[in-house]
């Protein structure tokens, strides 16, 4: 038997220091002298006995929060020790890493597997194929990571000493060729970390709320009368909690799968959730419903617009999306103000027009002109009157306006539609009205050349386009 041999078969038992650093050097001699035996190099390949007693010294403080039952699984934590011992400190950190994952996908799996992969998976194409705990492993140690931190698993300070870990097992472990060198300080403080964050991780109150909420949401009917209770812990969630809940709740309504209960939870929730979202979260909703359509995903793309469509959302849709829509309802618009009984059917077109341009009113370039020109025409009415019903909507798209859109506006007597219109008394009121709302978005010489004008013409507003002294303005916007 060699002597390699006959330590491995001794039985198991607790050393003291002394002789654990007595064995250390032993077995490093005996390791050694057979590495050189095989003719191969044995210079720097073991850590010295000194930082090995370090990193040992410390592992019973380091496991100390750890329960039985946790000690009992952790066989990464046991090849880690072993590692270390050997003085292989880049094969223990990464046998380390190892555990620290392993615990992490098990947590996930046991919390809520779908709301996880809604939150670490952010293209829908990848997201279409991880539905199970073996398709944890497609999810990468970063997004791992910044996925339990948006879920709640995982706290700031936790998720930022696990990345800084993450980073040193990529560029000082065995995972990759380095020469980096690592103490054993260090490593018992690695451990440390992920015994406390990780190995033994125990859900907030919030994550708690949330989990119980998303179970209740696949299983049990919300009772409308039961929102405001159910949802009183939303006042709670702060930006990163309130996206991630969001985007659990786009993901379940959106799933191919769901069931009618879980479609009209969602829908019932939605309302609550989306004013506590940020702008470019929405926008990322939006993008969502931009990528389904350009994918050809016809059925989750008709869900997402559901849920963007629920909330007035339309102004968060992608540009290309908008314009098209927007020009549509441009155009449904200005059906509506030309056809018969138009005071009452403008309001809804003119609502959709106006939930599409959203507050910002931001509108794309490709039909900004049109736009300004519609909503200039409809506020100023068709000579019987205005829609009472729309003109509130008009109002607070002229109030968004851009400088170069005001400028549109301001020239839209231009038109014999208009021109028509501002004869009579209503359309010259609210001619006036309109130049109020203009004068401050007016920034470019020529445009407040042509408004001190417009304001100091003696005529009805009506005449306006045949005035030379006008017409001459209007020279200067050609071009």
């Amino acid at each position: 038997m060699s002597d390699l041999e006959r330590i491995h078969s001794q039985p198991t038992q607790a050393l003291a220091p002394a002789a654990v650093g007595d064995g250390l050097l032993q077995f490093q001699d005996l390791l050694l002298g057979q590495i050189q035996h095989l003719g191969l190099p044995a210079e720097g390949v073991l850590v010295s006995p000194i930082e090995r007693q370090r990193a040992l010294k410390n592992v019973d403080d380091a496991l100390s929060e750890l329960s039985a039952d946790d000690r009992a699984r952790a066989v990464y934590v046991s090849k880690m020790i072993a590692a270390a011992a050997v003085g292989l400190f880049d094969a223990a950190l990464n046998y380390l890493w190892d555990e620290t994952v392993s615990e992490l996908r098990r947590r996930v799996a046991g919390f809520d597997l779908k709301y996880f992969f809604d939150i670490a998976v952010t293209s829908p194409d990848r997201r279409k194929r991880l539905s199970s705990v073996e398709d944890l492993v497609e999810v990468n140690d970063i997004d791992l990571i910044r996925a339990c931190n948006e879920i709640g698993l995982l706290d700031r300070v936790a998720a930022t000493e696990l990345n800084h870990i993450r980073f040193m097992r990529n560029h000082a472990s065995a995972a990759h060729p380095n020469q980096a060198s690592i103490t054993g300080l260090q490593l018992a403080t690695w451990l440390e970390t992920c015994v406390r964050y990780v190995l033994t991780l125990s859900y907030d109150q919030i994550t708690a709320e949330t989990g119980r909420l998303l179970a209740n949401v696949r299983s049990d009917r919300i009772d409308h009368a039961r929102v405001d209770e159910i949802t009183a812990f939303f006042d709670d969630l702060d930006d990163r909690r309130a996206q991630s809940l969001a985007a659990g709740l786009f993901g379940l309504y959106v799933d191919a799968d769901r069931s009618p209960i879980v479609a009209d939870n969602v829908r019932v929730l939605w309302p609550e959730i989306w004013p506590l979202l940020d702008d470019e979260t929405r926008y990322g909703f939006g993008n969502r419903y931009g990528r389904f359509a350009a994918n050809a995903d016809q059925e989750q793309a008709g869900y997402s617009r559901e849920l963007i469509d629920l909330v007035d959302g339309q102004s968060y849709l992608p540009e290309q999306v908008r314009q098209i829509e927007i020009d549509k309802a441009v155009d449904g618009l200005m059906v509506a103000h030309q056809g018969f009984d138009n005071f009452h059917i403008e309001p809804s077109a003119a609502r959709t027009l106006r939930e599409l341009v959203g507050d910002g009113g931001d509108v794309p370039k490709g039909v900004a002109a049109k736009y300004a020109k519609a909503v200039t025409r409809t506020f100023i009415g068709n000579g019987y009157g205005v829609s009472r019903g729309a003109v509130g909507y008009y109002r607070e798209m002229i109030e968004t306006f851009s400088s170069t859109q005001a400028s549109i506006s301001l020239r839209a007597f231009r038109s014999p539609e208009v021109s028509s219109a501002l004869r009579s008394s209503t359309g010259e009121a609210q001619w006036n009205e309109l130049l109020d709302l203009l004068e401050p978005k007016l920034t470019s010489r020529r445009s407040r050349d042509l408004l001190e004008a417009i304001r100091e013409f003696s005529a009805t507003p009506d005449k306006l386009g045949s005035d030379s002294g006008i017409q001459r303005l209007l020279e200067a916007f050609k071009g």
